[in-house]
This record gives C-alpha cells, sequence and structure tokens, in this order.
C-alpha cells in the first residue's frame, strides 16, 4: 500500500467516524467542523505528496517531511488553547451562576423574596383574549 492510499484510507475513515458520532449526538457540529478540517488536510496532504516539498520550500524549512509534524503540533496546541477558552468560560458562567442562586436562596429564607405579578402568571390563553 503506498503512503498516498494509506492516508487517504485514514482521511475517509476519520471522517466517517466523526459524521457516525454527530449522528449519534456524541459529539456536536462545532467540534466535528474541526475533525473534518483534520481529516481534508490529511487527505490533502496524502493524495499530494509534492505538496509537502512545495510549501517547504516555500517556508524555508530544509527538511520537508517535518513540515506536517510542525503543522500538527500547532494546531494541538490552538485547539488545546481552544479548549481552555471554553472550559475558562463555562466555569465564570458556573460560578455566576451559583452566586445567583445563593442571593435567591437567602432572599427566599429571609422572606423577602420578590411576590409574583398576578400579570406574569397569566396563561398565554388570557393574553390574548385580552388583546382582542
Amino acid at each position: 500500500m503506498t503512503a498516498a492510499i494509506t492516508a487517504a484510507v485514514i482521511a475517509v475513515l476519520l471522517a466517517g467516524s466523526i459524521l457516525y458520532l454527530v449522528r449519534r449526538d456524541h459529539l456536536h457540529g462545532n467540534h466535528a467542523l474541526w475533525w473534518l478540517v483534520v481529516a481534508a488536510a490529511i487527505l490533502a496532504l496524502g493524495v499530494f505528496p509534492g505538496a509537502i516539498d512545495w510549501l517547504g520550500r516555500l517556508t524555508g524549512i530544509s527538511y520537508p517531511p517535518v513540515l506536517p509534524i510542525i503543522l500538527g503540533i500547532g494546531m494541538i496546541l490552538l485547539r488545546l488553547l481552544k479548549l481552555d477558552i471554553d472550559r475558562s468560560r463555562a466555569e465564570r458562567q458556573m460560578r455566576r451562576l451559583t452566586q445567583k442562586i445563593a442571593i435567591l436562596e437567602q432572599e427566599l429564607r429571609e422572606g423577602r423574596a420578590t411576590p409574583v405579578q398576578p400579570e406574569a402568571t397569566a396563561s398565554a390563553g388570557d393574553r390574548a383574549a385580552e388583546d382582542a
């Protein structure tokens, strides 16, 4: 098996696995897009191995086969940075929600909870009848 065929098979299997995981709702669409780009890059570099040499010459890398490794490590680092940003955002949101819940629980214990307004409890049908 040549390297191009091996890379093409790996890329197709990766893309198929990603689509399967999205269909089974195990992977979110935004994350799947990232992995489909990775599969496309593997396919492109496998089918056009001369592109690695051309990019190596273009960037001044004397040993072009190291270029996919450098690009791969760079993409992994970018992905890790994005995961850290997403995790930080989720932790911040969780902390804010926890604080809001604690404030509401304290207000309930003290009996200072804001009473529910009668208009807010009216059903949608009642409001539609009033508008007519």
